[in-house]
């Protein structure tokens, strides 16, 4: 009897041995290879005249915004990705919805480096942006002057990017990187919106011989950079700059687009941004409104400013 109990307890810690050696661990988050950021907000201004001597008109406006990291680094391995998203309305009192701002953003940059203490990674960057709604030139709503993938932009090029992620600064350096500009809509197309060729149109029946082209691909050189840091205490700073030249056409004629947001903490989840935002692009024409008829024009430094509150969240 003695027996059959020594071997019964022999035979329970053989098992209770066997399941220790079979438990699976899982790597906790905070040693996981992966960093991950979701943010999202909205903003909301709201304008109300009741009896105001100096005149005004009742206005109400919002804007939706979305940010969602996912970032990879395993030894000098790294790979970062970024989407970034806004659409904003306002509506007036006696005017129709119109758009205040509307952008689809994605950036992925892969990146090795030959050892640890090296701040220089070398590889490859992509850039897709482009847009979710129409866009016009109010008050004609008749006649968009831009749509989704028209224009949509893709970059993808070969260079080396100087990460400091203790000083909140990076720059990324490219001497070969493919621009393609696409305009999928046909009558924007053949007007040659954007910088794609326009169409052909014969010179006595004014009908077209030949359609425009819908895309425009350019070989040139990339730098792009950004610096965001809290400055002052909940005051955080963020500027992003995007400087490109085309070796084939206009060398030395540099596109800029350069982004600069200041975001103060108002608690946890209310803040207040204050951003401008300047483009400038030779091959994107203004078009203006002329006797009701839209008139195309030379390009012309395009610039947004932006004042807002509202609610933000992170998970």
């Amino acid at each position: 009897m003695i027996k059959k109990v020594v071997y019964v307890i022999i035979f329970i810690l053989s098992l209770q041995r066997l399941e220790a050696q079979n438990i699976k661990t899982e790597i906790p988050d905070s040693l996981s290879r992966w960093e991950k950021l979701n943010k999202v907000g909205l903003d909301f201004t709201q304008i109300t005249f009741v009896n105001w001597s100096a005149g005004g008109n009742n206005s109400i406006s919002g804007l939706v915004k979305g940010q969602f990291i996912r970032n990879y680094k395993y030894n000098n391995f790294k790979w970062s990705n970024e989407l970034l998203m806004r659409y904003g309305v306002n509506k007036q009192e006696g005017q129709d919805l119109r758009k205040t701002d509307d952008a689809i953003q994605l950036n992925s940059t892969v990146g090795y480096r030959k050892d640890s203490i090296s701040h220089w990674f070398h590889g490859g960057k992509f850039t897709f942006q482009t847009q979710f709604a129409n866009g016009y030139n109010y008050p004609n709503v008749d006649k968009a002057i831009s749509k989704p993938f028209a224009p949509a932009y893709f970059f993808l090029g070969i260079g080396s990017e100087y990460a400091r992620k203790d000083l909140g600064f990076n720059i990324y350096l490219s001497p070969l990187t493919m621009k393609m500009t696409m305009v999928l809509d046909r009558r924007l197309a053949n007007e040659g919106a954007f910088g794609v060729d326009k169409a052909i149109y014969d010179a006595v029946t004014g009908e077209i011989t030949s359609n425009g082209k819908r895309t425009r691909t350019e070989l040139g050189a990339l730098v792009t950079g950004q610096f965001k840091k809290e400055v002052f205490k909940n005051i955080i700073y963020d500027t992003r700059a995007t400087l490109y030249t085309d070796y084939l056409k206009d060398f030395g004629n540099i596109d800029v687009d350069w982004q600069n947001y200041l975001e103060m903490t108002v608690n946890k989840y209310v803040k207040a941004n204050l951003g401008v935002h300047m483009i400038y692009d030779n091959d994107i024409k203004t078009k203006v409104e002329e006797n009701g008829i839209q008139v195309i024009k030379g390009p012309k430094l395009q610039l947004k400013q932006i004042i807002s509150i509202g609610l933000t969240y992170s998970f």
